[in-house]
Order: structure tokens, then sequence, then C-alpha cells
């Protein structure tokens, strides 16, 4: 594959990153590579087999005309998924690497090994179920704290020393955050030190790894054993809960968290919205758990930024002694690449490989030039409709329950009306899920509220100044 496909495919990655959204892209493209490029055939991978049913089910067309867009003899795109022994021998001879701290050696599981998998004992004998694969680069020592996930950091390491037989603290411990922000770091530094102290065994799984385990039972009719596992685990940590899909899967889910929560398991999740916004999750499901510990961790501020590449800097320096980044520079780009963790280890990477790969030094101009396409404009922030609800009652001088009552007096209606209109045009939340949200709701209650007020502004200036003063509050 030549260099000019790589900048094809780079330029055609940019152009759907800015068509689809940068979490969207994040959540499904961002391991997605070129294989090849045949005649008017584009070749690509992902990892594993749920992404490709994914993308070919919704992402099909708009990949191939991002590609027509860049090469007009493109007509077909073939996905296939890269194979764990493919990818461990790609990923091997691949350097430098920025954070790799054990010389590709992470701490062993007890009673498994490093890849996450572990024997669970049950009466029969023993049910072999394997877990997710874990990074070893992933664990509390490489973990940067500050003040967005302080709450978060301090409940894993709750979890971790907690011992077999104790009460539980916090059931579920439910973190969520956006894209980058280190969620699954935190959760598999958590599987790690579980494991390695050894009280109690500690299984990772991403949702896609709970969703195949489960449906892999069932066309085997393993199904009881798969169950019944799952629940002699000591603690189970589920990782991007927003992508369970299925009935019978979300189901089984359901069950599995109320009996380990029952018998007094830990269970720790990790997901990109709180439980309320599950929307294609089960009442009872996102009831149970909202019923733990709920914390978000948020974004990176410039001091954690400043605090994270410095942390990498002196991880890149075991294996690359003469890497050197000037203060100033580590400062530019703290203040500059604001989006999340990924983006600040990419531009380390950046830096690394030219320094490496042209023997130049890191200096100022360099990465000004490197990091330029990270530096993004900043996101408007994201306005929750527990937020809307709040700032609404406070204005027209009623409470939130009365917001979500059937009560159909004058004083309540009008604002009733007007956050569910500040909920569909200032969130991405469906008419259904805003109806739930407003007290179960019928979705066409909330299309004619919606309605109302789109009618009444455009006549009454007072309505439609108290709407923008409530919109600045809630994007301030």
């Amino acid at each position: 594959m030549t260099t000019t496909d790589q900048d094809r495919w780079s330029r055609v990655r940019g152009r759907l990153r800015a068509e689809i959204g940068d979490d969207v892209y994040s959540s499904w493209f961002a391991r997605m590579e070129l294989e090849a490029l045949e005649a008017d055939t584009v070749r690509l991978s992902v990892p594993t087999r749920f992404l490709k049913s994914w993308i070919q089910s919704h992402y099909t067309e708009k990949v191939l005309a991002c590609w027509q867009a860049e090469e007009s003899k493109v007509g077909r795109i073939e996905l296939t998924v890269r194979t764990a022994v493919l990818r461990s021998a790609i990923a091997k001879p691949k350097a430098p690497d920025l954070i790799d701290q054990r010389d590709g050696h992470g701490p062993r599981l007890n009673g498994g090994d490093a890849r996450g998998n572990i024997t669970i004992g049950d009466a029969g004998g023993h049910e072999a179920l394997g877990g997710s694969p874990l990074d070893p680069r992933l664990t509390f020592e490489s973990f940067v704290v500050g003040r967005s996930n302080t709450l978060a950091h301090a409940a894993a390491r709750q979890v971790v020393a907690a011992k077999r037989g104790d009460p539980v603290m916090f059931n579920p411990l439910y973190i969520h955050a956006g894209v980058g922000l280190g969620k699954t770091h935190l959760l598999q530094a958590t599987t790690w030190a579980g494991n390695a102290i050894g009280e109690r065994k500690v299984l990772y799984l991403t949702a896609e790894k709970f969703m195949y385990g489960f449906v892999s039972a069932l066309r085997t009719q393993t199904a009881l054993a798969f169950k019944e596992a799952l629940r002699g685990i000591g603690v189970l940590v589920i990782d991007d809960l927003q992508f369970l899909q299925g009935k019978s899967t979300q189901a089984e889910f359901c069950h599995t968290l109320n009996a380990l929560i029952d018998a007094g398991r830990q269970v720790v999740i990790a997901s990109d919205r709180p439980p309320s916004d599950l929307e294609s999750l089960d009442d009872r499901v996102r009831s149970r758990l909202a019923g733990g510990l709920v914390v978000e961790m948020g974004s990176l501020g410039e001091e954690l930024r400043l605090e994270i590449l410095k942390s990498r800097v002196t991880a890149a320096r075991l294996h690359h002694p003469g890497f050197d980044v000037p203060m100033a520079v580590l400062n530019y780009i703290a203040k500059t690449v604001t989006h999340n963790g990924r983006d600040l280890e990419g531009a380390l990477n950046r830096l690394l490989a030219h320094n490496k790969l042209t023997g130049h030094q890191v200096t100022m101009e360099m990465a000004e030039r490197e990091v330029r396409d990270l530096i993004r404009p900043q996101e408007p922030k994201r306005v929750k409709i527990e937020d809307i609800q709040r700032v609404v009652a406070r204005q027209y001088n009623v409470s939130r329950s009365d917001l979500l009552s059937s009560r159909r007096t004058a004083n309540v209606v009008r604002p009733r009306q007007v956050a569910m209109y500040l909920a569909k045009t200032l969130t991405l939340r469906s008419l259904p899920e805003i109806g739930r949200r407003f007290g179960g709701r019928d979705h066409t209650t909330v299309l004619h509220a919606v309605r109302k007020i789109e009618g009444l502004v455009g006549n009454d200036i007072a309505l439609a100044e108290e709407i923008e003063i409530l919109k600045r509050q809630l994007q301030d």
C-alpha cells in the first residue's frame, strides 16, 4: 500500500469525522484501518465483528460517499475483521511507542493470564469464561488524578481495597464520561489491581464481549453454564454499556446485575452517559443502575492536561531516553489540545515519532505544525434535561415535581411546555425520551408543546425574551 493511499485515507477520515461528529467517529471509526485500495474497491478493517456489523448496517453509504469524494472511481467498500493473531503480529514491531511502561508485560492476573481470562469454579467443576483483553499500560500508577476524576478514582480504589465478605459500599458503581476522558483506563486499572491482590476474582468485559458471550452460549446450548459462571464472579466490570443491544441480551444483563447485587458481589460499570440517558435499556435496568453510586468524570482541565502530558513524557523516556519536550511546548499543547486525553497522547506520539525518525529536537514550531489538526473549536456545553427542568422551575416559581406531575393549571402548563420545547431544541433526545422524562408522557404531548411554544414565540416578544434568557442560563 502506497503513501498516497494512506494520505487519501487520512483525508477521507477527516471528511467522515466532519460529517458525523467527533463523538460518533471516536465510538465507531477510531480503530478502522485501510488495508488496501484496489481498482474500484476499498478494503477496510476493524478489530471486532460487532463494529463490522454496526458500520455495515448504519454507515456503509456514508463511508462510500466520503471515499468517492476523494477518489471518484471507488464503487465498493469491503469491510473485514482483523484477527487477534494478526493484530498482535502487526502491533509488536511498531515503534516508537509512547506510553509502554512495562516492556510489553502487564501484571499477571491471579488465577488467570494477562489478557483477562480467568477460571471460575462452579458446582460442576471449572467453567472458563474469557474476559476482554486488558492493556498493561492502563494501571492506577499511570492514571493521573485531577479535580474532574477524583471521586471516580477514589471509588475505584475503594472497590479494589474491599475484602471478600465486606459489605459492598456502592453497588453498582456507575462511571460515565465523554470519549477519551479515562473511563476505560480506570476500569482496567481496577481489574489489574483487583486480580493482583487476589482477594476476589475480577472480570472485565466490554458490553460487546458480554453480548457475544451470551449469544454464543445460546447457540451452543451452554447458556446456563454461562449465567452461572458470570454470577460466580467477585467483581464484574462492564465497559461501554451504551453499546448493549438486543432485548434478550439486555434481559440477561438485568438478571445478572440483580443476582450479583443481591448476592453482595460488586458491579462496576462505565458508559458515555448517565443511566437516565440510556434510552435503549429497559426502565428496570436504568433504575437499578441509578440506585448505586453514579459518578461523572468531567472534562480535563488545563492543569490536569499538563500533568497528563508530563506523565506520558516521563513514561516515554523509559524507552527513549533522548526524548525531550520543552516545558513551553507542553504548556502549548495543554492549552490548545482540549478535547480529550487521546488527543493529548496523539499529539505526543507525533512529536516522538518526528523526533525519532528525523533526529530533530522538539521545538515550538514543530509542535504547532504537528498538532494543528487536533486543535478543535470549543464544544458548546452539553445541556441535560434535569438542568432544563431545574432552571425553568426556578424561572417560573414552580417545583420540578410540578413539571413532572399531571397538574393542568395554567401556572404549571406553560412552564412545562417551555421546558419540553427547550429539551427538544437544546438536546439530542427523542420525543418519546423527553416525554418519559416528563412524568411518562406520550411523545404526541411533547410534540404539541413544542409546536405551541414555536407558535407563541413568533408573536409574544416577552415569551421570546424569556426563552432566550433561559437558553443563555443553560448554555453558559
